[in-house]
């Protein structure tokens, strides 16, 4: 059976970056952060307006949400018919300041169209203009730009909810920042839904057309990712299990425990565990420490090799990459 990530790991080899997030997951992650929105810019800077829902999506909410105003900025590539006759392939900034007669409809008049220099790459200087300008960042960035993408938002000290490959959590230049509590998951969980373009090949597994001949991936590993304080990151784990030596091993190149999975983890023990990615998606800042991962260790280990442990047989054991973590308060 294919694997959940082939999709990703087969748009990072190729660049297929053309992964259109659904209206339905759009709402269900941005309805939890209404009250961060009011009076402030957002700026969509990754966005086809013609196939992407975030823009859509703010216009419609732009009154609900309190929004000052509504950026967003396309590459030359994409096409914006939607809001002009002009059949140029001209990369545009659009800017929307709320509804101007009240009828909750999004007018052509409404709409600031406005020519870009460049070609709309979110590293040029006119984009990054913007982008200073914006409050909040929230788009569905390039797969293949992500770490580019990430550390450009947190040069310029922006808040945002973007969307990435579950695995990026591991990349060198994106763990330190959860590491360090300046980035953390958001609440998606299970299967996101992706329009792509037609000329994308159609998968044995996790696709489907609809009946306007449109293509959608289903993807397992795709993650919201934000710096905006949540309610969900303050959510106490409940943990029940006890430690004991026969359950949980230790690692033969780490003072650590292996842990898998995270229901798992044990109340009374205080060292260090080695926890699945998917631990993530629990953590809470209040209750435990990340301390680092098993490829590259943490503070008084310098091991090159992943973390392994020998079993009861005998066998090495080399568990998939692990988050090294340790409980604030255990029920010692």
């Amino acid at each position: 059976m294919e694997s959940k990530n082939t999709n990703f790991h087969a748009a990072q080899r190729n660049k297929k970056d053309e992964f259109y997030t659904q209206w339905k997951d759009i709402e269900k992650e941005l309805s939890n952060y209404k009250e961060h929105f009011r009076g402030k810019v957002v700026y969509c800077n990754c966005d086809d307006p013609k196939a992407s829902n975030f823009f859509r999506y703010f216009v419609e909410y732009f009154e609900d949400f309190g929004l000052k105003k509504l950026i967003t900025t396309c590459y030359k590539s994409k096409t914006w018919d939607m809001f002009s006759q002009n059949d140029s392939e001209q990369a545009v900034q659009l800017e929307y300041n709320g509804d101007k007669d009240g009828n909750r409809i999004l007018d052509s008049d409404e709409i600031g169209v406005f020519p870009l220099k460049g070609d709309g790459d979110f590293r040029s200087q006119e984009c990054i203009d913007l982008l200073k300008q914006a409050d909040i960042v929230v788009t569905n960035p390039p797969f293949s730009l992500f770490r580019e993408y990430i550390a450009q938002l947190v040069k310029y000290g922006k808040k945002f909810i973007i969307i990435g490959n579950q695995n990026a959590i591991t990349y060198k230049e994106v763990f330190p920042l959860i590491k360090q509590n300046k980035v953390w998951l958001g609440y998606a969980k299970g299967d996101m839904e992706f329009k792509v373009p037609e000329y994308y090949p159609p998968k044995k597994h996790r696709y489907r057309m609809d009946e306007n001949g449109n293509k959608f991936y289903s993807l397992g590993n795709a993650k919201w990712f934000t710096n905006l304080e949540i309610e969900k990151r303050r959510k106490k784990l409940i943990l029940y299990k006890e430690y004991t030596p026969e359950k949980y091993p230790r690692y033969e190149n780490y003072d650590a425990i292996e842990v898998c999975p995270v229901r798992e983890i044990p109340v009374n023990w205080g060292g260090v565990m080695g926890v699945p990615i998917t631990f993530l998606d629990k953590h809470n800042p209040d209750q435990f420490e990340i301390l680092g991962d098993s490829r590259y260790g943490y503070e008084g280990t310098d091991s090159p090799n992943d973390a392994y442990y020998i079993d009861g047989n005998g066998n090495k054991k080399t568990p998939f990459r692990r988050i090294l973590i340790r409980n604030k308060n255990p029920q010692i």
